[in-house]
C-alpha cells in the first residue's frame, strides 16, 4: 500500500517551491522493534529499490531508507521508555504516545529528508534551496504520515 500511494499518487503530486511528500517512510519506521539493524537495512534498500524504479530516482530513495533504517535503532534507543520496548505490539503513535511518535518519527523523517535532498543536489551554492526543500517537505510527510496513522490503524487503548 505505501509503494502504490507514493509511486501512484504521491509522485505525480507537485504543488512547487520543492515540496515532495513521501509517506513511505513510515513503513520502515512502523516495522518490528525486535527487528536486527541489517535485516532492516536490507529490506529498506529493496524498499527504496521498488520506490526508485517507479520514481526514475536512480537510487536516491533506497539510499535514503537505508540511512534511516541505520539510524532508527539509535533514535530508539536513545527514546526509549523506561520499561523498555518488549511490552509494546506495534510501533504507532497510539501504542507509543504523541510525544514519543513526534520526536522520534520526525527526527528519523528529517535524516530521511536531509538525506535524499543533499544527495539529489549533490551542490554547496544549492543548500538554501536544499534547506527550503527540506523544512516544506519533511513537515508534510510527517503530517501526512500522523494523519495515515489516525485513519488505517485503530486506536486499541479507546477499545479497551
Amino acid at each position: 500500500m505505501f509503494v502504490l500511494f507514493q509511486v501512484l499518487i504521491l509522485n505525480n503530486v507537485e504543488p512547487g517551491l520543492g515540496l515532495y511528500i513521501m509517506i513511505y517512510p513510515l513503513f520502515i519506521f512502523m516495522l518490528p522493534f525486535q527487528m536486527g539493524t541489517v535485516p532492516l537495512m536490507l529490506l529498506s534498500f529493496v524498499f527504496g529499490l521498488v520506490i526508485d524504479s517507479f520514481s526514475n530516482t536512480f537510487g536516491l530513495h533506497a539510499s535514503s531508507a537505508v540511512v534511516m533504517a541505520f539510524f532508527r535503532p539509535i533514535i530508539f534507543k536513545w527514546l526509549s521508555p523506561r520499561d523498555g520496548y518488549e511490552n509494546v505490539e506495534s510501533i504507532s503513535v497510539y501504542s507509543m504516545g504523541g510525544r514519543w511518535f513526534l520526536y522520534a518519527y520526525g527526527t528519523l523523517i528529517l535524516i530521511h529528508h536531509t538525506w535524499f535532498f543533499a544527495i539529489e543536489s549533490f551542490k554547496l551554492n544549492e543548500f538554501v534551496w536544499v534547506l527550503l526543500k527540506i523544512g516544506l517537505s519533511a513537515p508534510s510527510s510527517f503530517l501526512l504520515s500522523l494523519l495515515v496513522q489516525f485513519i488505517f490503524i485503530s486506536n486499541k487503548k479507546a477499545v479497551r
